[in-house]
């Protein structure tokens, strides 16, 4: 598990990890509830406009300066694709619209479950959010593979780039480490 509980948010007493209902969990002994942690949902676009990809160069942490698709994690009570939709708003300063779900990426080591969803700018306007510190569009021969922040991005790009070429896009799952 990668984050700790001190404490009970049923009761307040101290929890403590055991094996129970088949794994290790955080198990509060005086009052037996137990403490499921879950995967983050991290939402995002592969965002398309006149044959070319959006990405954005990441102004934080995480892989500042690495560049990456317009990405973060699902809020409570939206929708993924309403998460995908605000963080390329936030990152990118542009409005797209959803085609559909693209990518599946599994980060089980990160707790992390990848969303990417295939979508287009609906009027070719970037601009840099609070995010990012450069948002621009790349044909497939400009793509910096080698300074792309997540493998998620990588995976989506070559998935959407082989698939252009036949003219017909699936919905892709993926996992790292890549086999």
């Amino acid at each position: 598990m990668s984050y700790l509980q001190k404490y009970c948010s049923n009761c307040g007493e101290k929890v403590i990890k055991k094996y129970a209902e088949g794994r290790e969990r955080y198990v509060c002994e005086y009052c037996s509830t137990i403490h499921y942690t879950n995967p983050k949902i991290v939402a995002g676009a592969l965002c398309v406009w006149e044959n070319k990809v959006l990405l954005c160069r990441r102004a934080i942490e995480p892989r500042k300066g690495f560049w990456n698709l317009p990405a973060g994690y699902l809020e409570d009570f939206e929708k993924v694709e309403d998460g995908a939709i605000r963080e390329t708003w936030e990152e990118a300063g542009t409005k797209i619209e959803i085609e559909k779900v693209f990518v599946v990426y599994n980060l089980p080591q990160a707790n992390q479950v990848y969303i990417h969803f295939l979508a287009r700018l609906t009027d070719g306007i970037i601009r840099n959010g609070e995010e990012s510190i450069e948002s621009a569009l790349f044909d497939e021969s400009e793509i910096p593979w080698n300074e792309l922040a997540f493998t998620s991005s990588a995976f989506a790009l070559r998935k959407y780039f082989e698939e252009r070429k036949l003219g017909k896009f699936s919905t892709h799952l993926g996992t790292f480490p890549e086999k």
